[in-house]
C-alpha cells in the first residue's frame, strides 16, 4: 500500500472506532420502556392498519387483543382494500372485541399507509394513539409500558424498535443495520431535545404519539406523500414544537418483517430512496459507508494493522448494537463488511427504481412518493 492509501485507511479505521464508541454510548443511554407490569390510566386507541395480511395477521392481533394494564382502551383496524380475505380473518380472530373500518382507495398523490393511519386517527377517540404493524407481535404490557415511557419522559411521540426476526441469510445480513445505524450514527440524547427535524428517527412498526400533538402537526395527512411516513411524521412533531425520540423496544415488540430475500430487496427498493435524500447524498452515505466499515476489512486482508483495527472496530459497533436490541450477536457481526455491501447495494438499486418509475409496493405505486429532505434513518 502506497502512504496515501494507508493514510486514508487509517482515518477510516479512526472513524470506524469513533462508531463503536458512540454506539457503546448509546446502548447504554437509550431509552426503553420498562419491562413487567405497568399501568395505563389514561384513554388509548391503538391503530392496526392492514392490507393484504391474512397470512400474518393472526400472531398480531392475538397480541393487540392480550394487552394489559390498560383501564381504557379501543382497538382499531382497518382494511386497506385487501384482495386476500383480511378482513375475515380479522372478524374471526377478534368478533366484537375490535372496530373494524373498511378503507378507502388513497386519492392522486397519496400513499398507502399514511392514508390508512389517517383514516384510523379519525376515528380513535384516545388521548395516545399507537400505531403497530400487522408483522409485529407485542408483549402483554407493551402498550402500556411504552405510554409510560410517553409521559414519564415528557415525550410527545416515541417510536420503540422492535426486535427484528432476522431469518435467512440476507436477513441476518441487512435487518441488523436498521438498530445498528441509528444506534452508530444518531446522538439519541441531542435528537430527543433538538428542534432539528434532520434528528429524527423512527420506526413505524411500533408508534406511539399523543393525540393532541398529532392533531398540532398536522397529523398522517401532512406527510401523505412520504413513503417514509414514520420518520417524516417525526420530523413534523419537531417542527411543531414536541419532542420525540426513537427507544429500544426489543424487550416488548417482535417484528419479522420479510420472509424471503425477494421481500427484503423489494421492500428496501421502496424505501431507500427516500431515506437518503437526494442521488448525491446517496452516492456520499454509500461511499462513507464503504470507506470506514468495508475498506479497513480489505486492508486488513492485505496486511494492514490500522485496517485489522478499523474492520475490528465495525464488528464492535455491530456486536454492541445486536446485543442491545436483541439481535445475533456471533457469528453474525463478523460479517459487517459484507452487510454494508449488501446495504450500498440495495440503495443503487432503489434509486434506479425511482429514476426508471418501477417503485411499486403491495400493488400500488410509490412514484409519486416524496423524499425526505436531507435523508432520515428507517
Amino acid at each position: 500500500m502506497g502512504p496515501r492509501f494507508r493514510v486514508i485507511v487509517r482515518a477510516a479505521a479512526a472513524a470506524a472506532v469513533a462508531g463503536a464508541a458512540h454506539a457503546a454510548y448509546n446502548a447504554r443511554i437509550v431509552r426503553a420502556p420498562r419491562e413487567g407490569r405497568a399501568r395505563c390510566r389514561e384513554a388509548v386507541s391503538i391503530l392496526l392498519p392492514l392490507r393484504d395480511e391474512a397470512e400474518r395477521v393472526g400472531p398480531a392481533l392475538r397480541s393487540l387483543l392480550a394487552q394489559r394494564g390498560l383501564d381504557d382502551a379501543e382497538i382499531l383496524v382497518l382494511d386497506d382494500c385487501s384482495t386476500d380475505g383480511t378482513a375475515d380473518v380479522v372478524r374471526r380472530l377478534a368478533g366484537p372485541r375490535v372496530t373494524l373500518l373498511t378503507g378507502t382507495e388513497p386519492p392522486p398523490g397519496v400513499l398507502g399507509k399514511p392514508h390508512a393511519c389517517h383514516q384510523l386517527a379519525q376515528r380513535a377517540r384516545g388521548s395516545v394513539l399507537v400505531c403497530v404493524d400487522a408483522d409485529v407481535v407485542l408483549a402483554p404490557d407493551a402498550v402500556a409500558a411504552a405510554v409510560s415511557l410517553l409521559r414519564e419522559a415528557n415525550l410527545d411521540a416515541v417510536s420503540p424498535f422492535p426486535r427484528q426476526r432476522a431469518d435467512g441469510l440476507g436477513a441476518r445480513l441487512v435487518q441488523p443495520l436498521l438498530q445498528w445505524s441509528w444506534l452508530v450514527l444518531l446522538p439519541l440524547r441531542l435528537a430527543e431535545t433538538s428542534p432539528r427535524p434532520s434528528l429524527a428517527a423512527a420506526n413505524g412498526q411500533f408508534f406511539v404519539i399523543d393525540a393532541a400533538m398529532l392533531r398540532k402537526c398536522g397529523g398522517f395527512a401532512a406527510v401523505a406523500g412520504e413513503v417514509l411516513d414514520d420518520i417524516a411524521l417525526m420530523r413534523a412533531v419537531k417542527r411543531a414544537g414536541g419532542r420525540g425520540v426513537v427507544a429500544d423496544g426489543s424487550r416488548v415488540a417482535e417484528c419479522r418483517m420479510y420472509a424471503t430475500w425477494s421481500e427484503l430487496r423489494e421492500g428496501y427498493t421502496k424505501s431507500l430512496w427516500s431515506a437518503t435524500g437526494s442521488a448525491p447524498a446517496a452516492a456520499a452515505i454509500a461511499g462513507l459507508f464503504l470507506a470506514v466499515w468495508v475498506l479497513p476489512a480489505v486492508a486488513a486482508l492485505c496486511g494492514s494493522r490500522a485496517g485489522l483495527v478499523g474492520y475490528a472496530a465495525g464488528v464492535a459497533g455491530r456486536a454492541v448494537a445486536a446485543r442491545r436490541t436483541g439481535g445475533r450477536v456471533w457469528p453474525d457481526s463478523l460479517a459487517h463488511p459484507v452487510s454494508v455491501l449488501a446495504l450500498t447495494g440495495l440503495i443503487g438499486r432503489s434509486w434506479w427504481a425511482r429514476t426508471t418509475g418501477r417503485l411499486v409496493w403491495k400493488g400500488r405505486s410509490v412514484a409519486s412518493a416524496r423524499r425526505l429532505p436531507g435523508g432520515g434513518a428507517a
